[in-house]
């Protein structure tokens, strides 16, 4: 299939699945979850015809892995990165010793002085590993990676959560937690 194709569609459920659903009439359902029939029909009436299989081909190809169908494969949602009122219903789970938050270089004052924080988002993302942390530090600038001590957080109350395509999320990393690679 035509990748310019798949990665237009990508962007279109992005921000209709994670920012305005309301923008093409259709309401999350607890967890974030939306009828499959209900998505393609309102992308449709909205003169964005996305076919089923086309659907089903981002959802399995996208390297990001930003969407996921329920069990029945009926339902679809975004798995993380929601800038709506969603409650994704994610189980608090125990991190890793240690994560990565990757960044632009001129955000790395601002965040040694206040920590991270989730911004007009549901949670800090962070990664499993330094090289997809670079990736994402890469989108905003020169990349700095910042390791998390995720182990030291979580015995401190913070309560970890990873989403279905491995992306970690926390409320917040204060900056005593933080430090640069």
């Amino acid at each position: 299939m035509d990748t310019l194709r798949l990665v237009k569609i990508s962007k279109f459920l992005s921000k209709h699945l994670r920012h305005q659903p309301d923008g093409i009439g259709i309401k999350l359902d607890p967890g974030g979850w939306v009828a499959v029939e209900e998505l393609l029909a309102a992308c449709a009436n909205h003169n964005f015809p996305i076919a089923h299989q086309e659907l089903q081909e981002v959802v399995a190809t996208s390297e990001k892995k930003r969407f996921s169908f329920d069990a029945t494969g009926t339902l679809i949602r975004a798995n993380q990165g929601h800038s709506v009122e969603v409650d994704l219903q994610l189980q608090s789970v125990v991190p890793p010793d240690v994560l990565y938050h990757g960044t632009g270089s001129t955000a790395v004052e601002s965040i040694m002085q206040t920590g991270l924080r989730k911004m007009s988002r549901h949670h800090v993302h962070l990664s499993a590993d330094i090289a997809t942390a670079k990736v994402v530090g890469a989108r905003h600038g020169k990349p700095v990676v910042f390791a998390v001590d995720a182990a030291a957080m979580h015995q401190a109350g913070y309560n970890f959560y990873c989403s279905d395509n491995g992306v970690w999320l926390v409320d917040l990393v204060p900056p005593e937690y933080l430090h640069t690679i």
